[in-house]
């Protein structure tokens, strides 16, 4: 590509009016059966129903973005509420993706609020950070006394089977978990592509791939973590398991 064309491109980019979209999605239990009982919607972002692989008591829904990646300028909000006893998981038809942004940052907004014993898992396929992407990723969960919430977050920095790294752009990810208004999780991170950081033994290691799975809400069974202890763990992979125990005197 010549400088003109590039400058072109960019030009271009910068001219394009980013995606704004919004979903608000609520979920209530009715007598054994959670049930999708709010489904607002603006811009491309979705569900088209509920599921029950599992029974009636766990209400499945597939969040869909049809335009099938993040650019500079687009910005995501998702709003998620579970009413009492109601257990909603979520996840994705298939990898999140952030392209490179044009020198304007992209935004992904979730915010969950999980009531008095119910439950909301929050298990997207992995995300994709393209080289060059300027991508902010916030999540802040409101839990309510016995409310549960599993999330995780995989993270693919750069595009290895193509030979692309993160060399340039930045990832702005921001976590926060409360329990009855006290904070149980809070989390920062700022990741800036090209960064030695990366390869560093205190950082990511060079290890491209990253992922992190939060149970929050309710004390952890030891069998649960006794069992994830045991899981084998291949050659070359970091990996850890904890369990944090906290009373209301010290949330």
């Amino acid at each position: 590509m010549t400088a003109a064309a590039a400058t072109e491109n960019a030009i271009e980019e910068a001219a394009r009016p980013g995606w704004q979209a919004r979903l608000t999605l609520g979920f209530e239990r009715r007598a054994q059966t959670t049930v999708l009982v709010r489904r607002e919607h603006y811009g491309p972002l979705r569900v088209q129903k509920a599921l029950y692989p599992e029974g009636p008591e766990v209400c499945e829904v597939i969040v869909l973005h049809p335009p099938g990646g993040i650019a500079g300028g687009d910005r995501l909000d998702l709003s998620l509420a579970a009413a009492p006893h109601a257990h909603a998981l979520l996840t994705t038809p298939g990898a999140g993706k952030w392209y490179r942004s044009g020198g304007r940052p992209a935004q992904q907004s979730l915010r969950v609020r999980v009531a008095r014993d119910a439950v909301v898992e929050w298990l997207p396929q992995e995300t994709i950070v393209f080289d060059g992407a300027d991508a902010q990723m916030h999540t802040r969960v409101e839990l309510a006394a016995g409310g549960m919430f599993c999330g995780w977050e995989i993270l693919c920095l750069g595009r290895t089977a193509a030979g692309e790294c993160f060399g340039y752009g930045q990832l702005d990810l921001a976590t926060r978990i409360e329990s009855e208004g006290r904070p149980l999780w809070i989390e920062r991170a700022r990741l800036s592509g090209g960064s030695a950081w990366l390869d560093a033994a205190a950082g990511l290691a060079g290890r491209p791939v990253s992922a992190t799975l939060l149970l929050a809400g309710r004390t952890v069974p030891q069998e649960w973590l006794d069992a994830c202890l045991a899981l084998p763990a291949s050659d070359g992979l970091l990996t850890g398991v904890t369990a944090s125990h906290l009373s209301r005197d010290n949330l």
